[in-house]
């Protein structure tokens, strides 16, 4: 399905992204991809393919994770993402056999060294172009619009929740329950989260079945998380 759905979305889609490209070359100095690397399926790094919507080399100039309010944002690139534009070149990822059309976001080695024992577990599937989490995470940049430290909020409260969701979402996955995600995607038939507190604290997504207590999330383990979390600390 992975393959059929990317090529078939590429094929359908090759007009807009044609046209997409070309208005990021005419508003904006800089190249029309954004490469930014992503860990994926058994640890393994790769980059994601995504259309440019900050200014060049925005990485070097502020934090990993971005608020709506942004300064780094192009005009157009405000457009792309408040209509989720610059993730379609995924597809192409898709169709490397490095993401699937839906599974868990693909994060920066830095945010999956944060919870190595929770990656390691996530790990085991690829990551996807889209999810029950980000359905309820879509309006995510209006979440950290205003927070003191963005990357913070995003670390220690939203990614939490996330991790939480995939969680639950990989005991229970199946074809239809994909299919379903796709269409809810498509049609925009998932509420987006209002605000984020602690994990007991929104009733949108309470029910959501939590790790085990009894887990140390922080704690490492050998496998790929534990070698991200090695390389995060030399480089740190």
């Amino acid at each position: 399905m992975d393959i059929l759905g990317s090529l078939a979305g590429i094929i359908l889609m090759s007009p807009l992204f044609l046209v997409t490209a070309m208005a990021i070359k005419l508003t904006s100095s800089g190249p029309v991809f954004y490469r930014q690397v992503r860990v994926g399926r058994f640890g393994r790094h790769f980059r994601i393919f995504k259309f440019r919507s900050m200014v060049a080399n925005a990485e070097h100039q502020g934090s990993r994770v971005t608020a709506r309010d942004d300064q780094r944002i192009t005009p157009l690139g405000m457009f792309l993402r408040r209509h989720k534009l610059d993730e379609f070149p995924q597809l192409l990822n898709v169709l490397l056999g490095q993401m699937s059309l839906v599974g868990p976001r693909p994060e920066v080695p830095e945010f999956v060294a944060a919870y190595p024992r929770r990656f390691d577990r996530i790990l085991k599937v690829r990551p996807g172009i889209t999810h029950r989490a980000t359905l309820l995470f879509r309006n995510e940049e209006e979440l950290l619009a205003g927070a003191d430290d963005t990357r913070a909020m995003y670390v220690n409260t939203i990614l939490p929740w996330k991790l939480r969701i995939y969680g639950e979402h990989m005991q229970r996955q199946s074809l239809l329950d994909d299919v379903r995600t796709i269409l809810d995607t498509i049609f925009l038939r998932h509420r987006p989260i209002e605000r984020v507190e602690t994990p007991l604290a929104n009733p949108q997504i309470d029910n959501i079945r939590p790790f085990p207590a009894n887990v140390d999330e922080r704690r490492p383990v050998l496998g790929a998380a534990e070698e991200l979390r090695r390389t995060a600390s030399l480089n740190s």
